[in-house]
C-alpha cells in the first residue's frame, strides 16, 4: 500500500522525465542531468516507487520486429449494459488485444488489437464478434503513427499478456 505522498517537485519531474527517456540510465547519469548526487536520486526514486508515482519499469519493442505488422482499433457496442468487469474478463482471453478501455460516446469499449497480418486480424475480429453480448463492432486499421515516440507506436505487443507471442507463434 502506498505511503502518505511526499511533495512531488520539479526535481522529481526531471528524474521521472529522465527515466521515461531511458529507464536504464544510472542514478549517476540522472544526477548529472538534474544536479543531484546519485544517492539523492536513488532516495527520490525509492520514495516515488513507495508512493506509487513510479509503478514499474518496462522495455519497449518495435512491434514489427516481433511479427506484429497489423494494428487496429475496434469500437465495441454491446446489446445491453455489459458491466466493465465482464468486458475485462472477455478481453483478457484475447492475447492480440493489447489495450482495452470503456469509453464515452456511442461505443461501450475501445480495443487496441495487434495481429501478424490482415487475415489474423480478421480472425480475431470474428472471435470478438461471437461474444454473446457484443452487438456490433467498428474497426479502424492503423496506417501510420503520427507521433513516433508514443506508447502505441512502440511497445504494445511486448506489453501484451504473455500469451500474445504464443498466439503469434501458434498461427
Amino acid at each position: 500500500m502506498a505511503n502518505q505522498s511526499a511533495p512531488f517537485d520539479d526535481l522529481d519531474r526531471k528524474i521521472v522525465a529522465a527515466l521515461v527517456a531511458n529507464a536504464r540510465a544510472s542514478f549517476t547519469e540522472i544526477g548529472a542531468t538534474v544536479g543531484l548526487s546519485a544517492s539523492a536520486v536513488k532516495r527520490r526514486v525509492d520514495r516515488m516507487r513507495e508512493n506509487d508515482v513510479i509503478t514499474g519499469f518496462t522495455t519497449t519493442v518495435r512491434p514489427a520486429a516481433l511479427g506484429w505488422r497489423t494494428e487496429a482499433y475496434v469500437e465495441v457496442y454491446c446489446d445491453s449494459a455489459a458491466p466493465p468487469r465482464r468486458l475485462a474478463e472477455v478481453v483478457r482471453t484475447y492475447p492480440e488485444i493489447t489495450a482495452a478501455m470503456t469509453v464515452t460516446g456511442g461505443a461501450d469499449a475501445l480495443l487496441h488489437v495487434m495481429a501478424t497480418d490482415v487475415e489474423h486480424f480478421e480472425e480475431v475480429l470474428e472471435r470478438i464478434r461471437t461474444e454473446p453480448f457484443i452487438a456490433r463492432t467498428i474497426s479502424y486499421m492503423v496506417l501510420s503513427h503520427l507521433i513516433a515516440g508514443s506508447a502505441e507506436a512502440s511497445a504494445s505487443p511486448a506489453a501484451a499478456p504473455s500469451g500474445a507471442l504464443d498466439a503469434m507463434n501458434n498461427r
